[in-house]
């Protein structure tokens, strides 16, 4: 298959199967969006003022927010598991014909979602692990010879990295897609992840590509979509008031930021289902 082939069958699958959004859209949060914040200190105002927690929150209120934060955290963590799962076995029965409801496909990432992490874990682990291996050479050379040994070991260290960082990510998208398809566990499908690699680099490169490429595609009709919207918005912040136009804000580009997110998730787990499946039917 060409980039352009797999771009097009993995937009028709994001587009048409809307009972895996939500799957695509916790997939689509943790592989495109960022999330973060920050506490800034404060002191006291006055010693009268002991009783009054971080922003005027007692301490109660504070562990509630503390506790609801972790625990969105850790559904999270588990839904995007649980997503990628539903997201294979739904995008494979859609290329035989047939479809996948969302309860279906909660059931489905559920028996999978323990693997899949694993394997995930197993990834990244090895990931920081070549990084540190890679890295730690030249710093100890940079603090013995200066900047000029850092460099010597660090272009060929570059050289290395790329490679091997790419091969890992193959041999992990393939893994989870052996592991929830064959129902294997983590080490037999990241071995036999390894197998299926070997003589299908340039095939995972083409992958790679698809995925970027049409990711980028995605963002820009979202952009052209929703930013005419938001200007608009915001021109109108004048006449009405800026908490009513917030609020008209959430109830137009809140949902159609929800399904921008939900179909790019669907359509990058779709490239690389697709990628698999394909060569394995050959």
């Amino acid at each position: 298959m060409t980039i352009g082939e797999i771009i097009r069958q993995g937009f028709h699958y994001a587009r048409t199967c809307k009972s895996l959004w939500l799957f695509g859209f916790f997939v689509g949060i943790a592989n495109g969006g960022s999330s973060g914040g920050g506490n800034g200190g404060g002191g006291n105002a006055g010693g009268g003022a002991g009783s009054a927690g971080f922003l005027g929150l007692s301490g109660t209120s504070i562990a509630l927010i503390v506790a609801a934060v972790v625990l969105a955290v850790v559904v999270a963590f588990v839904m995007h598991f649980i997503s990628e799962g539903a997201l294979i076995e739904g995008i494979v029965r859609a290329r035989q014909g047939g479809t996948m409801t969302t309860r279906e496909g909660f059931r489905e990432g559920w028996k999978h979602w323990g693997v899949l992490v694993r394997i995930a874990l197993l990834y990244f682990g090895v990931f920081f692990l070549s990084l540190a291996l890679l890295a730690v050479p030249c710093a100890i050379a940079i603090r013995a010879v200066g900047w000029i040994g850092g460099v010597a070991l660090g272009v060929p260290a570059l050289f290395i990295a790329v490679p091997w960082l790419i091969t890992l990510h193959l041999v992990q998208a393939f893994a989870a897609r052996i592991a929830v398809l064959e129902n294997r566990h983590a080490l037999d499908a990241i071995a036999k992840s390894r197998l299926f690699l070997h003589g299908r680099l340039r095939h995972g490169l083409r992958l790679i590509v698809a995925s970027f490429a049409g990711t980028i595609g995605i963002v820009v009709v979202g952009l052209v979509a929703i930013v005419p919207v938001a200007l608009v918005l915001v021109a109108l912040i004048p006449a009405l008031s800026f908490s009513v136009v917030l609020v008209i804000g959430c109830v137009v580009l809140l949902p159609a930021i929800c399904v921008w997110t939900a179909i790019a998730g669907t359509f990058r787990s779709s490239i690389w289902t697709i990628g698999y499946v394909t060569q394995v039917e050959a």
